[in-house]
Parts: C-alpha cells; structure tokens; sequence
C-alpha cells in the first residue's frame, strides 16, 4: 500500500498552470514577425517578451532552460544587427526561423539527457513528494520528447519553405500551426490519460 501510494500523483496539471506555453510565446512571436526584412523586430520583440515574461524568475534568480535559452538567443540576435552588416547577415535573414525552430529541438530533446524541461514546469502545481516518483518522470519525458520532436518538424518545415517558395504558406503557417495546436491539446490530456491507464 505504500508502495503504491509513493508512486501516485495528484490530480493536478502536470505541466504547470500553463506557465511552458508562456515560456514557448517569445519563440511563437519570433516565428510569426520574423521574415528577411522583419527578422531584426522580431527578434528584439521576442527578446522583451522573453524578459518580460521570465521577470519573477529573473528576480529570483531561478531560470528554467527554455527562458535561460530565448532570452540568450534572441540578445545575441539583437546585438549581431548592431555590429553586423546587411550583407553579413543575409544568411540569417534567410535561415531565421529555421535556426530558432532547431535550437528549440535541440534544447528539448537534449534536456532528456540530464531533466527533462517540462519537469520544471510541472513542479509549480505538483508536490515535492511526487516529483521522484515513476509517473510524474514518464510523463514529463513523453511531453519534453513530445515538444522536441514538435519543433523538429517545424524546423524542416520551414527549411521547405525556402527551398520551395511557391509553398511556403503551407510550410510557413499550415504545418507550424497544426502541429503547435497538436501539441497543447496532447499536452492538456495527456498526463491524466496516462495516470488513468496505469492506475493512479
């Protein structure tokens, strides 16, 4: 019986209080303005939504990877259009969205290896007792793959739309979008279905 109830955890969200999408809004803001003659405003507006939105962590000095990881990225964008021509930038220019999307992939898949980023997340609505436990674990791998594995075929998707122009609503918006909504409505159901299958 204990045993059994060391493994339980609450009925509770386990990606907290939807705080990971809010962390996912900068990356959103970048993918949606950035285009070559907007990417420079892009960035500088996905770099204060990613302050903005990170300002209690920053306080406190407690900084998840994701936000740790925008707010880099998107600084480092801002500085490089200050020293930087536009004829030294025009890769990026090009390849923008294609980079943002893959270090987000990058960042997910690799936090596998050490913490799976969503575990971060769910702490804020899951008790301390539970965030050892082999449920709590799964689920946050399966989500952190899950998003991973989101952003990795949107970074093709948009490497398509360069290579195919006359497609690249589809690439741009179509594919991006359907699979970002995917993602939040299997993120939504996807703990409670699973502690119900195995029993907790």
């Amino acid at each position: 019986m204990a045993q059994q109830s060391a493994t339980k955890t609450p009925a509770t969200k386990t990606v907290g209080e939807g705080s990971v999408f809010l962390s996912f809004a900068p990356w959103i803001i970048f993918g949606v303005v950035a285009s070559p003659s907007t990417w420079e405003y892009a960035a500088l507006a996905a770099l204060i939504a990613s302050i903005a939105l990170s300002g209690q962590d920053i306080l406190r000095g407690k900084l998840r990877v994701l936000d740790l990881t925008g707010i880099a990225f998107f600084a480092v964008l801002c500085v490089m259009t200050l020293f930087l021509n536009r004829g030294q930038l025009l890769w990026l220019e090009t390849y923008a969205q294609v980079i943002s999307n893959g270090l987000v992939a990058v960042v997910a898949l690799g936090s596998l290896l050490f913490e799976p980023f969503t575990a971060q997340y769910a702490r804020e609505s899951t008790p301390e007792e539970y965030w050892d436990s082999p449920v709590f674990k799964h689920i946050n791998k399966v989500l952190t793959a899950l998003w991973g594995a989101a952003f990795a075929v949107m970074t093709v998707s948009t490497w398509l739309a360069i290579r195919y122009p006359s497609q690249d609503d589809w690439f741009n918006w179509v594919v991006p979008i359907a699979v970002v909504v995917w993602a939040i409505r299997f993120t939504e159901s996807y703990p409670e279905s699973y502690k119900a299958r195995v029993g907790v």
